[in-house]
């Protein structure tokens, strides 16, 4: 089995669409139990679809139009930890 980059790129943002959901998952059943239920909390995770996922998606396509092809793909991987970093601490928040 080899794990090329473009497998790698790929878990990245299945790892922040994973940490997405479960985070959507916390805020909703935690609005749910306390009785203040209002569906206007999905408006900021398609907020963050498009301020975090889109910009990861634009980088990849510029990737073939980059002289090196590395530095991109770096950007990439930074950027795709650091929303996943912001994912982690927004989950850790819900529960304090």
């Amino acid at each position: 089995m080899a794990v090329t980059l473009a497998d790698w790129m790929l878990y990245t943002l299945w790892g922040i669409f994973g940490l997405m959901m479960i985070d959507f998952l916390i805020a909703f059943f935690q609005s749910f139990w306390k009785g203040a239920f209002d569906l206007t909390f999905v408006l900021d995770y398609l907020k963050d679809v498009l301020y975090y996922i889109l910009p990861l998606d634009i980088i990849v396509s510029f990737v073939p139009a980059d002289p090196t092809k590395w530095t991109l793909v770096v950007f990439f991987f930074i950027a795709g930890i650091a929303v996943i970093f912001k994912f982690v601490r927004d989950i850790i928040k819900k529960f304090n």
